[in-house]
């Protein structure tokens, strides 16, 4: 199997598993069991990878990464703008 096809594969099941959680914390409008400080840092080490990833001209660890940071910084957005 191709090593792009394994990339893929893996940034897929990651990515997706940040989805319940988005899910969860829109449809509970709750995030008080959210950490702002690790999302924060989440989300800029993934920026750091989609960086990465376009040194290296790797298009799995990209995408997944794209995928990765909307879910992600959708729950930080959430965690913010519910906070208030």
């Amino acid at each position: 199997m191709d090593a792009e096809i394994i990339g893929l594969l893996a940034g897929s099941l990651t990515t997706l598993s940040f989805l319940p959680q988005v899910i969860h914390v829109f449809k509970t409008r709750s995030t008080k069991d959210i950490s702002l400080g690790m999302y924060f840092l989440f989300c800029a080490g993934v920026v750091l990878w989609i960086v990465y990833s376009y040194m290296i001209n790797s298009i799995s660890v990209f995408i997944a990464n794209i995928a990765t940071l909307f879910l992600a910084g959708s729950v930080l957005v959430m965690k913010i703008i519910f906070n208030r």
